[in-house]
């Protein structure tokens, strides 16, 4: 373990001594995929194992959202006043890898809050749980980054490196790499636009480090080697984050009004309640979630208990789907009311995409 953190160490020590430059660039990038593999060994060692205790959460709710809280910025009073304010859940202590803070109810969906810190310094211990840390952060829809904010550009810092040594990418898109793997024929380079880092040279000498040696890549944008490293490992998450600026009552209305316009960005008070409206509603734009509300046959429509899906996926058989597995084989028809139909009620197919609020009622076969 030791060792391991070692090289790392004289690798990140030889990439900030390296000059970003021609001459260097082909070497950076050969330093930045080792130094890749080498945090890859570090999360997932060897041998699987790694001891310590498991710390599985069950997923409960409509969506998830993990918070990264630096000590001593309120943790504990933004959390407990969240799911005191907004559910009817009593405060709660947050000291445990598996605590869940709650379930917070917001426009009718169901939000899962769960506090991050534990489980990511849980991975740094070296104990083999990183693996877990992708696991879990992974299937959070949001991260919030809480900061102090008298000081929130160093924190915020660290919090992204850390995150990104685990392979999770805030409020960024997968790199667009064409990359497949083949049996023969070398490596076969194309480039869609032009390209300030990757060349046929270094792109070859970044696989060779994987042990890659036929395989198609194709750069569709100007990418970095991070990005070729990110696409060949196969295991980041891209997740959408807020940074959540804590104790403005310490703050000037001048300062306040910079704050706003930072990307990203909203600030708060947990401690004076300051905000968590502003809060709340920033957190139900970054989730895109659509609410689709079930009919059953000759009943009025449940507004109480929707269907909630990711706007990435709202067709009928994403709804079918949600609700069982076994729905869909047994679906004719649906009825659906609502903005993404012409008529009221409308027949649709299982390819009907729906939008926020649709009333829907299934006919079976």
């Amino acid at each position: 373990m030791s060792s391991m953190l070692a090289k790392i160490a004289e690798t990140e020590a030889e990439m900030a001594q390296a000059q970003k430059n021609k001459a260097t660039t082909h070497h950076l990038g050969l330093l930045k995929a080792r130094l890749a593999e080498l945090r890859q060994e570090l999360i997932t060692p060897k041998g699987g194992g790694g001891g310590g205790e498991g710390f599985d959460v069950a997923k409960t709710g409509d969506v998830r959202i993990g918070f990264v809280v630096f000590p001593s910025v309120g943790k504990s009073t933004l959390l407990s006043n969240l799911a005191g304010v907004y559910s009817k859940v009593a405060a709660y202590e947050f000291t445990t890898l598996t605590t869940v803070p709650g379930i917070i109810r917001y426009k009718v969906a169901k939000i899962q809050l769960l506090d991050l810190p534990g489980i990511i310094e849980g991975a740094k211990d070296g104990k083999g749980r990183g693996h877990q840390v992708i696991a879990v952060a992974g299937t959070c829809n949001l991260i919030l980054i809480v900061l102090d904010v008298l000081k929130p550009l160093g924190h915020k810092k660290i919090t992204e490196n850390e995150l990104e040594g685990f392979g999770i990418h805030l409020n960024s898109k997968p790199p667009n790499i064409g990359f497949k793997k083949k049996d023969k024929g070398g490596i076969n380079l194309m480039a869609t636009c032009p390209q300030s880092e990757l060349d046929a040279e270094t792109v070859k000498s970044i696989l060779d480090e994987y042990k890659i040696h036929n395989a198609d890549v194709t750069l569709h944008s100007d990418a970095r080697a991070d990005d070729l490293t990110d696409v060949v490992e196969g295991n980041r998450v891209y997740i959408p984050c807020i940074y959540v600026l804590n104790k403005i009552d310490q703050i000037s209305i001048e300062e306040l009004d910079i704050i706003y316009k930072v990307p990203h960005c909203i600030p708060i008070s947990a401690y004076h309640h300051w905000n968590f409206d502003d809060l709340l509603e920033k957190i139900w734009d970054y989730l895109k979630l659509v609410r689709i509300y079930k009919k059953p046959n000759g009943q009025l429509p449940d507004y109480t208990s929707p269907v909630v899906l990711p706007d990435s996926r709202t067709t009928v058989e994403d709804f079918c789907m949600k609700i069982h597995k076994n729905l869909i084989k047994e679906f004719k028809y649906a009825l659906v009311w609502g903005l993404s139909v012409k008529y009221n009620p409308q027949k649709v197919g299982k390819d009907q995409t729906l939008e926020d609020k649709d009333v829907i009622q299934i006919v079976k076969k």
